[in-house]
Formats: C-alpha cells, sequence, structure tokens
C-alpha cells in the first residue's frame, strides 16, 4: 500500500471505460474523432494522435482522472520499455514502471510533480527507481540454492554423537569430587 492507499497503479483503479470526445480532444488536441478507440485490456481510451503535454500536465495537477489515464496510456509503454531495457526481468520491470506512476501521484499530490515537462520527469524517475533496484540487489544478493549444493554444516549424525560424548563425559565429571571437578573446570577452561 502507497500514500494513495493503492497497491498497484493500473488504469483499471483510476478510471473505467472513458468515453468523453470532448475532453480528450481538449487533452490530446485532435479535431476529428474517427481516431477515438478504446483498449479492451487496459480500460481507458487511447487516441493515435498528438498528445498535448501541457493540458494533460494541468489536468494533473487538477488529480484529474482522465488526465491520469491520458498520461498513462501515452507513457506507459516507453517508460515499460526503458525500465526493461535496465532490468532483465518482466515482472520486477512491469511493477517498476506502474511504480513510477505511483510517484506521479503521490508527487502531484504535494504540488511537487512535474511543472513543464512531464516526460523527463517521468524518465528520470524510472531512471532513479530502477538505481534503487540495483542499489538494494548489490547490497543483499539473492541467489538461488541449488539441490545439488552441498551443506557446508555438521551433518545430523555427527551432532549426535557429540552430544553422547558430551553426555558421557558429564556422567564421569560428576562421579568425580569437588576438587577434581575444580581442578578440571580451571584446566579446560570452563571456569
Amino acid at each position: 500500500m502507497n500514500a494513495l492507499g493503492l497497491s498497484c497503479f493500473s488504469p483499471a483503479w483510476v478510471l473505467p471505460q472513458i468515453s468523453l470526445p470532448d475532453f480528450w480532444d481538449d487533452i490530446l488536441n485532435v479535431q476529428d474523432t474517427e481516431f477515438l478507440s478504446t483498449s479492451p485490456t487496459r480500460g481507458a481510451a487511447y487516441l493515435m494522435s498528438d498528445f498535448n503535454e501541457q493540458r494533460a500536465l494541468d489536468g494533473l495537477l487538477k488529480l484529474d482522472a482522465q488526465s491520469i489515464g491520458a498520461i498513462y496510456d501515452q507513457y506507459f509503454p516507453e517508460i515499460y520499455r526503458y525500465v526493461r531495457y535496465r532490468i532483465n526481468d518482466e515482472a520486477i520491470a512491469e511493477d517498476i514502471a506502474s511504480d513510477v506512476f505511483v510517484r506521479l501521484m503521490e508527487a502531484s499530490q504535494k504540488n511537487k510533480g512535474p511543472q513543464t515537462n512531464l516526460h523527463g520527469w517521468l524518465i528520470a524517475t524510472a531512471s532513479n527507481t530502477v538505481n534503487d533496484h540495483h542499489r538494494r540487489h548489490y547490497r543483499r544478493p539473492v541467489e538461488g540454492l541449488s539441490d545439488s549444493m552441498p551443506d557446508g554444516g555438521v551433518s545430523v549424525h555427527s551432532q549426535v554423537d557429540v552430544r553422547e560424548q558430551n553426555r558421557q563425559v558429564q556422567d564421569v565429571i560428576a562421579q568425580l569430587t569437588d576438587e577434581q571437578q575444580h581442578v578440571l573446570t580451571l584446566r579446560f577452561g570452563q571456569g
């Protein structure tokens, strides 16, 4: 969960199916709505035309759901490709790319988001997030264990043998006088 109370950023929670051509005309600066299509898998509309970043940025500053969806649709594929190029794992790349948009939302809520260059802000945030990911894995490398890898520890049989010997030694020491036990303890460093 993040500060927005969201577990993952995706258009599905941002906005349901959008079918407001007038709004999209303003955001995307489209004169003809024949380019409007919807993506059944992503749940948000997208247009194959010029994206008006300044209008989308103004909508983002107002935390407008349609603007956020338009920004996501416009930039997510590029951010994902950038992250995927730097990280060789699809699932982690998708998580990081989504995290970039969560950070965008959090920064916009605090009025610390991008003011002029949205694309640059997203790429810089993606780069910083990838660097953070690499730093975490450098400090704590994760390596899978092989079944054929020998166990470097003492075997269970050896541990049982050592315990049995210690028990026998303790029994023999218990039969000695207090003075003899004291001498052995001083000699072998247990006191």
